[in-house]
């Protein structure tokens, strides 16, 4: 008889047990509906209790039955084509002009200087302070809206741009030089591959940006767009429908939010900061 006595249900020496698989709740999909319907639950209630009064506030049922209908008239998807296409003409002109403008007076130290003070004027002016310039400039024309959101998305790019410019390790940067790069060679092998992180997360803050003043500038100046649709919609005092028109709002901005993220990711696979990125 052996002298080694098998613990009852334990595993036998050098055989491991096999791992059992425990599937993971999904806990962060299951928060945020929990989130959502938290919301909505709260929204229908206010009113319903007369905490406020319906005619101001409707409740959330209303405006989401409001919203399915605004799903099928074709004046609604024409509205939000607008608000779209002012979005993204505006978002590619700041982007193209902050990308250009951020490369070269970042590799300039007397242009880095010499253009701080302006850059840190001009940063701060809020773009709906330029409605009245915008309207005389080009009346109710999507025109305004391009100028609004040019303006205002700029500076999320451009601040990111020269940071990332900044950021260049000299090391690489004079390696290169003594290898017999050049300065477009430089700026393609050594400068760009740096600022690209910092130019995406221009890119996604300036995406959300250039949607709100979209919908401000269709709002206040009357260009074609959701913004303007919101604004009659209050005005001809159907309010669940102008809640509806929100809503859409919201929705678009989360759609482009997951879009951005998504072009980050694909873009920056190679980077060190989406590679460790540890979804929570």
């Amino acid at each position: 008889m052996s002298s080694t006595t098998q613990t009852s249900g334990g595993a036998a020496p050098g055989v491991e047990r096999p791992r059992r698989q425990v599937r993971k709740m999904p806990t962060k999909q299951l928060l945020g509906l929990a989130g959502i319907l938290g919301f909505l639950v709260t929204w229908e209630l206010i009113p319903r209790l007369g905490l406020i009064d319906a005619r101001y506030l409707p409740p959330a049922s209303e405006v989401i039955a409001a919203l399915v209908v605004d799903f099928g008239l074709t004046a609604f998807w024409v509205s939000v084509g607008e608000t779209m296409k002012a979005w993204f003409l505006g978002l590619i002109i700041a982007v193209s002009l902050a990308v250009l403008a951020g490369f070269i007076i970042g590799s300039s130290n007397f242009l880095r200087q010499a253009t701080n003070s302006t850059v840190e004027f001009l940063r701060p002016i809020p773009s709906v302070a330029l409605i009245p310039l915008a309207v005389l400039l080009f009346g109710v024309k999507i025109e305004s809206s391009l100028m609004l959101i040019t303006y205002a998305a700029f500076w999320q790019v451009l601040i990111q741009v020269l940071y990332g410019v900044a950021d260049v390790d000299m090391v690489a940067n004079n390696t290169a030089k003594t290898y017999g790069l050049g300065r477009m060679a430089r700026i393609r092998y050594v400068v760009f591959p740096t600022a690209l992180p910092y130019l995406m997360t221009g890119v996604r803050l300036a995406a959300t940006v250039a949607l709100v003043l979209a919908i401000t500038a269709e709002l206040v100046i009357g260009s074609p767009g959701l913004g303007r649709e919101i604004a009659l919609a209050q005005s001809g005092g159907a309010i669940s429908g102008m809640y509806a028109l929100v809503l859409a709002t919201g929705l678009i901005g989360v759609a482009i939010n997951v879009l951005m993220r998504f072009i980050e990711k694909k873009t920056l696979s190679w980077h060190s900061s989406v590679r460790s990125e540890v979804i929570v």
